[in-house]
């Protein structure tokens, strides 16, 4: 079993900044992909990020990219998300993931993580 347990999460005004973190716990020496998620109320969960096990191969969401920045150091068992240019529609609810099974190096859909936290929200005010 594998524990995640986000933070960072807040109040923010558009085009500022924020951090996430998302440290593991339990049985997290086997070799997994992280990514991040965010869930919008009324929307579905929607792919943001991947990063491989070793972070040499990072996938992005388009509605991430160029603000949206995935990193991990697997010696502190932490994957941050560094989320810049913020805008009120980056409001929502956001999870990381960790895959376990999947066969791909990055997984993109939520069907291929294993284990989820708890989430911590994000709201963006205009």
């Amino acid at each position: 079993q594998v524990q995640l347990v986000e933070s960072g999460g807040g109040l923010v005004q558009a085009g500022g900044s924020l951090r996430l973190s998302c440290t593991a716990s339990g049985r997290t020496s086997s070799s997994h992909a992280m990514g991040w998620f965010r869930q919008a109320p009324g929307k579905e969960r929607e792919f943001l990020a991947g990063i491989s096990w070793r972070g040499g191969i990072t996938y992005y969401a388009d509605s991430a990219k160029g603000r949206f920045t995935i990193s991990r150091d697997n010696a502190k068992n932490t994957v941050w998300l560094q989320m810049n240019s913020l805008k009120p529609e980056d409001t929502a609810v956001y999870y990381c993931a960790a895959d376990y099974r999947s066969s791909a190096v990055v997984p993109t859909t939520s069907d291929e993580y294993t284990y989820w936290g708890q989430g911590t929200q994000v709201t963006v005010s205009s």
